[in-house]
């Protein structure tokens, strides 16, 4: 059975920073590119980073310059660094794993 699954979220002041993994697990096969989402109140989905098979990066620009999407092959996790966070950033953030969902992870940034 397939489970890709999010952790990492939380609560965070503004200029904070958080790390979200998302895990694989299962007879799964990597398809790139690999994304995180996000989905903020009223919003509908958006594409935030992306990772290719040759470790190319593309994202949103809103994000440019503090988040970092990254890959571990042999845990089976990527991963999504976010520093200087701010309120806008507050968003539930998913993780897409070919052509797999993560059930998502709260992320608010608040003081």
């Amino acid at each position: 059975q397939v489970q890709v699954v999010e952790s990492g979220g939380g609560l965070v002041q503004p200029g904070g920073s958080l790390r979200l993994s998302c895990a694989a697990s299962g007879s799964i096969v990597t398809i790139y590119p690999l994304a995180w989402y996000r989905q903020a109140p009223g919003k509908q989905r958006e594409l935030v980073a992306t990772l290719n098979g040759s470790g190319g990066t593309n994202y949103a620009d809103s994000v440019k310059g503090r988040f970092t999407i990254s890959r571990d092959n042999a845990k089976r996790t990527m991963y999504l660094q976010m520093n200087s966070l701010k309120p806008e950033d507050t968003a539930v953030y998913y993780c897409h794993w070919r052509p797999y969902w993560g059930q998502g992870t709260q992320v608010t940034v608040s003081s």
